[in-house]
């Protein structure tokens, strides 16, 4: 084989093997609820979303 040849398999098997981490880091259970905070920035500051939240009485924050 080629130098060349191994340089593009051994980019390929990096490039898989940093996908398959960040999937791993991404779907951890100790992530979750951080994740789940995160999601909810942009309605925090959304003042509908808040008037409606108080409606419903909803009392967390």
């Amino acid at each position: 084989m080629t130098g060349m040849i191994l340089l593009y398999i051994f980019g390929t098997f990096s490039a898989i093997f940093a996908f398959a981490g960040i999937c791993w880091w991404a779907y951890t259970p100790a992530n979750k609820k951080r994740f789940e905070q995160d999601a909810q920035l942009a309605l925090d500051s959304d003042p509908l979303y808040q008037k409606n939240r108080h409606l419903a009485g909803d009392k967390s924050k």
